[in-house]
């Protein structure tokens, strides 16, 4: 079987001229960017032309070719609809077929307004003709409003995102595109109002914006690009939440020099598995491997082992004493410990279960074993036992990542996961610290904070990974690349982006519903060679 594919055509997220750091700005730390280029002399009439061009470049790659397509701008009363503006007149310009319609009264000496109507641009300043005009159209462009508004949606602006929705059911090829955010999505917390398009794509301006990539907001957003504006990097330069891209992936991958050995590459020590879960080690065990992980030894309940051995041909084992068949006893601790003198990483959870004998088993290996243990990735069980133990990020010494999905990480937290998913890197970013622990909060464009406040954000979703087992799948390639030396924030995020695109290149093939999660298996060290190569 051939698989051809092209990382970049999978990205959810496109990224124009911005390297390996695509920053991601608040509302707030936008403003404070754009009054920083005002001295630099880049004024807002200079970043508008810059914006509005950048949005028509966007919209012809989009489309394909713009010359003799109909063009409908909603254009807003402020700098969005500047920006929007702009772009008409260069779209008109590449022999496109604009009507624009202006909701909102703008500057009598609006020099943008001015040119747009010197090419005689065909401008409306009521919804009359509104229906009539999207009959003909190929794409609708929302140039209402930007980061700059998070009031509720109303009048004329609300009727007009209705009618374009209506129309969008009515013609389902109609493309619809946002600037800079679909208007009523909150550029920070990603709540959205009722009224907000659905957009096909959205191009963002300058930098990304939290709201994004945050539900709701992330699924009213599409595809997603990022477009340069000309504001210079380094206006971000304190901004400590990024976009993880295929540049900085391939900036960190592990490197494989031709005399390397196995211990080269370092000994995972995976302790998962129970009667009900024997799949989950075997997910963990090969997530690891398939990343390049020198060695990996299962720790796992005697009786499960005749049967993980059959699927685990490649690592070693090391059989648990049971409390009941295939469920570990507390007692077992000792033995995973003297076996830990050897390894470079501890992956602990995966399957384990949650009876009384077990979580006394986690509890032995993580808080007594009067020793330093290894760096740690803790998934699943494991954060299920931490969430019952007060105060366990002061009686964890050392370094670990922790793996929540958004149930475990409202357990940690002691919150709803109504709230955890209000504010993703807003409450990663507080435990990480709090805890000072490395965090991958999964799910929809998974988060990874490290104690110090630095945050990376995957700019993937994809359907296909709801589903049983790709969280095991997740953990064992962290620890895989943790053990070949990297840094606990920067494994914790490359596994998220190697986790991210095979999951991308087995939904291209297979579609998003009926992944498993052993199809990413094999996808992995194909994903990393053509990470390698391009």
């Amino acid at each position: 079987m051939t698989i051809a594919w092209d990382i970049a055509t999978l990205q959810a997220t496109h990224f124009a001229k911005r390297g390996f750091t695509v920053k991601v700005l608040t509302a707030e730390e936008m403003r404070k960017a754009e009054q920083e280029a005002a001295k630099i002399g880049l004024t807002t009439d200079r970043l508008m032309e810059n914006a509005g061009k950048a949005v028509a470049c966007e919209v012809r790659r989009i489309l394909g070719d713009v010359n003799k397509k109909q063009i409908l701008i909603l254009i807003g009363p402020g700098n969005n609809g500047g920006d929007g503006l702009v772009a008409a007149r260069h779209l008109r310009d590449w022999g496109a077929r604009l009507s624009l319609f202006l909701l909102g009264k703008r500057a009598a000496d609006d020099k943008n307004l001015k040119l747009v109507q010197e090419r005689g641009i065909a401008c409306f300043e009521d919804l009359d003709r509104l229906d009539e005009q999207l009959l003909s159209a190929s794409a609708v462009i929302d140039a209402l409003f930007g980061t700059g508004r998070s009031r509720p949606l109303g009048g004329i602006f609300r009727e007009a995102l209705e009618q374009v929705a209506v129309a969008k059911k009515k013609c389902p090829g109609l493309k619809l595109i946002a600037l800079d955010l679909p208007s009523g999505l909150d550029s920070d917390s990603g709540a959205v109002d009722q009224a907000a398009l659905y957009a096909e794509h959205t191009i963002t301006l300058g930098f990304a914006k939290p709201g994004l990539f945050n539900p709701p907001g992330a699924e009213r957003a599409g595809v997603i690009t990022v477009a340069d504006i000309g504001l210079p990097a380094h206006l971000a330069g304190e901004v400590t939440t990024e976009l993880i891209t295929e540049g900085w992936a391939r900036s960190v991958l592990p490197r494989r020099p031709l005399g390397a050995n196995k211990g080269s590459f370092g000994r995972v020590l995976v302790v998962a598995g129970s009667i009900n879960y024997i799949g989950a080690a075997y997910l963990a065990c090969s997530g690891a491997m398939r990343v390049g992980a020198g060695l990996v030894t299962l720790a796992t309940a005697t009786t499960l082992q005749p049967i993980l051995a059959t699927k685990l041909t490649e690592a070693t084992h090391l059989p648990l004493p049971e409390a009941s068949p295939g469920v570990v006893s507390a007692e077992a601790a000792s033995l995973v410990l003297s076996e830990l003198k050897s390894c470079n990483v501890l992956l602990l959870g995966c399957g384990l279960g949650q009876s009384e004998q077990v979580i006394g088993f986690i509890k032995s290996v993580l808080f007594q074993s009067g020793s330093a243990l290894p760096p740690l990735v803790l998934d699943a069980d494991a954060i299920n036992t931490l969430a019952r133990t007060p105060g366990w990020w002061q009686k964890l010494a050392g370094d670990a990542i922790l793996t929540p999905h958004p149930g475990e990480m409202a357990r940690l937290a002691g919150v709803s996961v109504a709230e955890v998913q209000a504010d993703r890197v807003g409450i990663a970013k507080r435990v990480a610290s709090e805890w000072h622990k490395t965090l991958v909060l999964k799910g929809a464009y998974t988060v990874t904070c490290a104690p110090n406040g630095r945050c990376r954000i995957s700019p993937v979703a994809n359907a296909g990974l709801a589903s049983a087992g790709t969280g095991d799948v997740l953990a064992g390639v962290i620890a895989g690349l943790l053990a070949q030396g990297l840094s606990l924030f920067d494994a914790a995020a490359l596994g998220v982006f190697l986790h991210a695109q095979a999951a991308n290149v087995v939904s291209a093939r297979l579609g998003d519903a009926g992944m498993l999660a052993s199809d990413l298996l094999p996808v992995l060290p194909l994903v990393i060679k053509q990470l390698k190569e391009t």
